[in-house]
């Protein structure tokens, strides 16, 4: 196999290196999206438990002393642990989804850092390729100086 076919698929292994350094950065811009749609979510939650009261009640101003019914205190407040539970839910959620976010960060790096390494390969292969071709030319031009010269002395 000659060396400028070597380099062609070096070449080629270099895009294929790059298209999955792409996709791993799509894909982790997509999980970042995500993370921020859960962190968004969680603060309405937080916001929704806040505003429903440390016993129920809802505060209005002008009013002294705003008493709920028994059974009405009792709905507010299952509410308002439904609410919680599902914020508990979504910050498990965001763990296990972050925990995702730096594997795939590390799938990112390592592909990132192959095909940094590849180009390299690729980089001096072909400046191997290239001197080659010069020392090529060179002698080649060398042969017809000495052609010409040869010539000249008969």
């Amino acid at each position: 196999m000659s060396a400028a076919r070597r380099i062609e698929q070096l070449g080629q292994l270099l895009e294929l290196r790059h298209r999955e350094v792409e996709r791993l950065s799509a894909e982790m811009a997509t999980q970042r999206a995500t993370r921020q749609r859960y962190l968004n979510n969680l603060a309405r939650l937080d916001e929704l438990c806040v505003t429903s009261g440390a016993s129920g009640m809802q505060y209005r101003p002008g009013q002294q002393s705003p008493l709920l019914s028994p059974a009405l205190s009792l709905n507010v407040s299952g509410y308002k642990q439904v609410v919680m539970n599902m914020a508990a839910a979504h910050r498990l959620d965001l763990s296990l989804h972050e925990a995702e976010m730096q594997k795939t960060q590390q799938l990112m790096t390592a592909a990132a850092r192959r095909h940094q390494a590849l180009d390299q390969v690729l980089t001096r292969k072909r400046a191997k390729l290239q001197r080659a071709r010069a020392v090529r030319e060179q002698k080649h031009q060398d042969d017809l100086a000495t052609q010409v010269w040869l010539r000249g002395q008969k």
